[in-house]
């Protein structure tokens, strides 16, 4: 479900995939562009969202286990009431091959902040409480989260994973994919040339070239290894709408490591009833 997004001197393209009975949302498909087929289930907390359409269901956005019974993804993936499913140990959304988990999700938790019209403003993060929880195996996993506040370094090693598009336009891929994308630090992912004020720092860029995340990959991990270990720093947010693998147009990314303490709250307080609805359904 990619969105297209106007915003001061340039468009973005956000990552999602198109319903093709709802084209008011003015949604796309896409996927990883470039990169390689991952190893079936090397990436064991990457899940595929999908959507009731009909009698069946489609992959829209990407997402993270992040526990057993709570899914990470991207607000702009679940800002429209539809009845939505995880799918998790899955590897080729075509098929199904015995080791996947389909898991209906019973809430959904939009970050208050988030604007559906004002992408670059940040906050395009949303929880997903699953109906059942996830059973864990050598599939299934949970993703590890970063400490709060936690920024990494220039050319950090990271990998974007999805079932997005392979090309801009093109077609979503069938197997789970993943690209090598180092970060590029907040400096000069918002010079001049690059994205401009557009990054915020909340957000998180990662390629610039090449390799890069397309529609389809939204809400799905940036996977990032310190110290030997890889952490789920990302949250698959958007890309330049001049096409998804533009020079000097890093892949953006919701930063994990600055919503901790709202993803914690939300974790703890999901039994109560909010006040205030807004930001959930």
């Amino acid at each position: 479900m990619l969105r297209l997004l106007l915003l001061t001197a340039l468009a973005a393209l956000v990552l999602a995939e198109e319903d093709p009975q709802a084209l008011f949302l003015q949604d796309v498909e896409e996927r990883v562009v470039g990169g390689e087929v991952a190893r079936p289930n090397s990436w064991p907390w990457q899940i595929s969202l999908q959507f009731k359409s009909g009698s069946s269901y489609r992959h829209t956005c990407g997402g993270t286990l992040i526990r057993r019974g709570w899914v990470m993804t991207a607000a702009h993936c679940v800002d429209s009431k539809r009845t939505w499913r995880a799918v998790v140990g899955d590897h080729n959304i075509s098929q199904h091959e015995g080791k996947e988990q389909y898991i209906s999700v019973s809430r959904v938790y939009i970050h208050p902040n988030w604007n559906s019209n004002r992408i670059s403003n940040g906050y395009d993060i949303a929880l997903l409480r699953l109906s059942t929880e996830a059973t864990l195996n050598s599939y299934v996993q949970l993703g590890s989260l970063p400490p709060s506040g936690q920024i990494l370094p220039h050319n950090n090693p990271c990998y974007i994973t999805g079932w997005g598009r392979t090309s801009t336009g093109g077609q979503l891929s069938s197997q789970l994919k993943q690209a090598y994308l180092p970060v590029v630090d907040h400096k000069t992912c918002s010079s001049r040339g690059w994205w401009g004020g557009s990054v915020k720092t909340t957000m998180v860029c990662a390629g610039g070239g090449s390799l890069s995340g397309c529609q389809g990959d939204s809400g799905g991990p940036l996977n990032c290894k310190v110290n030997g270990s890889y952490y789920v720093h990302g949250v698959t947010s958007f890309v330049s709408a001049n096409g998804c693998n533009q020079q000097r147009k890093p892949t953006v990314f919701t930063r994990v490591s600055a919503y901790i303490s709202w993803m914690n709250q939300v974790t703890r307080d999901n039994v109560s009833v909010s006040t205030d609805e807004s930001n959930f359904y």
